[in-house]
């Protein structure tokens, strides 16, 4: 009885130092952007700022960025697919440099990205969405096919949206009972950090500058909240984008990292069915982040795939 208490007590003030101590403050972030020549932009839509980054002219291609997330997983496609194209990416609402709501909601997401792109005056654009972001692209290009020229999915979240089938990491993060301990105890960039070892293949790629990029929008005060409203969305129409996959009309090409361990590569089997005339391409030596991990494989495809608009003529 005497060793149990002890180990209770021992328990106990371990996490009560824990609590004390706190979840250490973000490393420096932010300098890719400025390494890139990128300067982050603000809009206000359906209330909410959101960041964005828009570089290049040509044909226009918005990138969506997968959950927890943000703009920083396409630097190192901006600066090729910017060539010869009008680029915008985004943070969505919950991640990144947006705004945090509380009742975040997958359905929002779609009005978001209509609306930057009126502010911006983007009629139509090419869609490239990597995990949720290509969720996202497949409801835009299903039920706002006007908008959408092309659609590019890599890892496109879809047909796991059920909270049985996502990946464990993603049920603890919308699992209620571990709310307290998310939002009151320093484990959030240990999270991030297991979060990362997962999606990556090769691991030595999780970096201290990659694991604080990811680390310090979910270290902001309201970022569990936010996703776990986010979850709880998807949980209720678990679904959804898998039946609206067969509207989409746009001509799609289906990219997609062998080693995936979250989102494995029969699900892009099942999206190439269920959109006619889609095309898939297998990422050797890559899990669930391909634009990170084969950066240079990834913009050529794009570019093969999108197309690339003409040299702009001097002074043009």
């Amino acid at each position: 009885m005497r060793r149990a208490l002890f180990v209770i007590g021992v328990v106990t003030a371990a996490l009560i130092g824990l609590v004390l101590r706190g979840e250490a403050p973000p490393g420096p972030t932010g300098a890719w952007l400025q390494n890139s020549g990128l300067t982050p932009r603000y809009e206000t839509v359906e209330g909410l700022r959101v960041r964005y980054v828009r570089a290049g002219r040509g044909p226009a291609v918005v990138l969506l960025h997968g959950f927890a997330s943000s703009i920083y997983t396409w630097k190192d496609v901006l600066p090729t697919l910017s060539e010869g194209h009008d680029v915008v990416a985004l943070d969505l609402p919950g991640f990144g440099g947006s705004d945090l709501p509380a009742d975040l909601s997958f359905e929002l997401y779609p009005r978001v990205v209509r609306a930057l792109l009126d502010r911006l005056g983007i009629a139509r654009a090419d869609l490239v969405g990597n995990s949720m972001g290509g969720a996202l692209a497949v409801v835009l290009a299903a039920t706002d096919p006007s908008r959408v020229g092309r659609l590019v999915l890599i890892d496109a979240a879809g047909f796991n949206l059920a909270a049985r089938d996502r990946p464990f990491l993603i049920r603890v993060a919308g699992f209620r009972p571990m709310a307290a301990l998310i939002d009151h105890l320093p484990v959030r960039r240990l999270l991030v950090g297991a979060a990362l070892r997962q999606v990556f293949h090769d691991r030595a790629l999780v970096t201290p500058e990659r694991l604080e990029e990811y680390a310090a929008p979910m270290l902001r005060p309201g970022a569990p909240a936010a996703t776990r409203s986010l979850l709880a969305t998807l949980r209720l129409h678990p679904g959804a984008v898998a039946e609206l996959a067969p509207r989409v009309q746009a001509p799609t090409l289906i990219l997609w990292g062998r080693y995936d361990a979250w989102i494995p590569p029969p699900d892009a089997d099942r999206f190439a069915r269920a959109i006619s005339g889609s095309r898939v391409v297998l990422l050797e030596d890559c899990g669930h982040l391909p634009q990170e991990e084969r950066p240079a494989e990834v913009a050529r495809l794009l570019v093969e795939f999108l197309g690339r608009s003409p040299p702009l003529a001097p002074g043009e």
